[in-house]
């Protein structure tokens, strides 16, 4: 009885696989929150900026829209010559 134990004690140390692949799956999981959180937090910011640049190439001035407090909606700034 002590040997069948002492078999599967050491199966199940050597194989390794399964666990592995758990940490690799959790690693990928935070990677893609974090890109997800980066990207929704530069979003309006790099429209922003985007949309400055478009206007500056055009030759016109950009004035950035603010929004109001506790909004989330994005409202686009203008650009005027």
């Amino acid at each position: 009885m002590l040997s069948l134990h002492t078999n599967l004690m050491i199966r199940l140390r050597s194989e390794e696989k399964g666990a592995t692949a758990v940490e690799y799956g959790i690693m990928v999981a935070l990677i893609a929150v974090v890109i997800i959180v980066a990207v929704t937090l530069l979003g309006t910011t790099l429209t922003e900026t985007f949309n400055g640049v478009a206007c500056s190439v055009k030759g016109g001035a950009y004035t950035a829209a603010t929004a109001a407090s506790g909004s989330t909606a994005a409202v686009a700034g203008s650009c005027s010559k």
